[in-house]
């Protein structure tokens, strides 16, 4: 049974650009090659506790009657998988879900290699849809025609309409060459694709020098490697020789736990505090800086948008917390809680919200987001409509070359 500590974000709770970080391909949701259904095997967790074998009563009797008298033969297995999900959805929370052993694939590695087509998913609380958030460039969603906004009706001729992203993304992910069929809504025309799923190289780092003077680096995700990578790149930036350096978390769906405390060490010295981890026990954890601070000697500009959820937002909350950094773009996406990733017996996959986190000021972003120190607003529409002019990035550098 796997279980992974998770601070990424999987759906959105309301308008238009909040991201619901679910990347079809991999990232966000970190779904992998697929889990193996497994022998069921009994331990504490699959026996029914004794104090509610009353309350559980009505469910075993449905079952029974069920087998017993129902018209049509039903699989034992779908009135599980049934169950679960039903449980799971009286949560009544956006960010835990169940994804049937068929589809299952928590077990990936985070390493940045991915199989998919290459688009982030969104969902829109208001109308349930789940639509393009982001096409990737180079990816056989791009190739295909995919563009941002389209809706998803279908997926291999199954109707979507209901599902969660979680759901969504482990239908629309598989193997490598293997087809896909889409059914599409853009604007009020239903369009159809069928696209081969590929081997995707995501970039996590990305880096340059601009106007000579001020480096940049760009973070996609925080993977295992996301710390060491951060420090070889700005290694390469030589910023003794600049006057600035430029983090983009702009579209960063968050990553590991252990990914954002080490990421978040990088300015925070000392063993200074970098969150709390509250649990629903009311026991609570504290999450220090590891003693690996740089010395960067540079002003330090962060950019982020609606679509930095999460690790990201656990991140930059440390780091404005402590004043170590200025905060440009708009208001994040405000996912302030922790997930658990676990298979099950049956090799079905659960996640499960299991804490609530702070910054080092106690502060909840959850459903509010960080508001960054200077407001600049770049929506979906204008960068889809020249992603060349970035006002976010302009001000950054007019901030680093002023003070203001």
């Amino acid at each position: 049974m796997t279980h992974k500590k998770w601070l990424g974000s999987t759906a959105a709770r309301a308008v238009v650009s909040v991201l619901a970080l679910v990347v079809v391909f991999g990232a966000g949701f970190f779904l992998g090659a697929g889990a193996q259904p497994t022998n069921a095997q009994v331990n504490p967790n699959t026996r029914v506790p004794v104090d509610v074998e009353a309350e559980f009563a009505a469910f075993w009797e449905t079952y029974n009657l069920i087998q017993k008298t129902y018209l049509e033969p039903v699989e034992v297995e779908v009135l599980v998988d049934g169950a679960i999900s039903g449980m799971v959805d009286a949560l009544g929370d956006q960010f835990s879900g169940y994804v049937e052993p068929e589809f299952n694939a928590l077990d990936t590695d985070l390493s940045g290699s991915i199989t998919g087509i290459g688009v982030v998913i969104e969902e829109n609380e208001d109308t349930g849809r789940i639509f393009i958030a982001n096409v990737l460039e180079g990816t056989p969603a791009q190739n295909a025609g995919l563009i941002e906004g389209d809706i998803f009706l279908s997926v291999n001729g199954e109707d979507v309409t209901g599902f969660s992203t979680d759901q969504l993304a482990s239908r629309v992910r598989g193997q490598e060459g293997t087809t896909v069929n889409l059914t599409m809504l853009r604007g009020e025309k239903e369009l159809e694709f069928s696209i081969v799923r590929a081997r995707i190289d995501i970039p996590n780092i990305e880096t340059e020098v601009i106007e000579g003077a001020y480096g940049y680096v760009r973070l996609n995700q925080f993977t295992t490697e996301a710390r060491s990578q951060l420090d070889a790149a700005i290694g390469e930036l030589a910023l003794q020789d600049k006057q600035g350096l430029i983090l983009d978390l702009r579209g960063n769906p968050g990553g590991l736990l252990s990914a954002a405390v080490q990421v978040a060490s990088m300015f925070v010295s000392g063993e200074q505090v970098v969150l709390y981890e509250q649990f629903g026990d009311g026991t609570e954890q504290t999450f220090t800086a590891d003693g690996s601070a740089l010395n960067i000697g540079v002003p330090i500009v962060v950019l982020v948008d609606e679509r930095s959820a999460s690790a990201s937002e656990l991140v930059v909350g440390a780091w404005q917390d402590y004043d170590l950094v200025t905060v440009i773009g708009t208001t994040t996406f405000g996912k302030g809680v922790v997930q658990t990733q676990r298979d099950l017996v049956n090799g079905g996959g659960l996640r499960l919200t299991i804490a609530r986190w702070l910054s080092p000021n106690r502060v909840s972003i959850h459903e509010t987001g960080i508001v960054p120190d200077i407001v600049v607003e770049w929506d979906a529409e204008a960068r889809a409509a020249d992603p060349t002019n970035d006002p976010q990035l302009q001000r950054a550098v007019q901030f680093l070359q002023t003070g203001q």
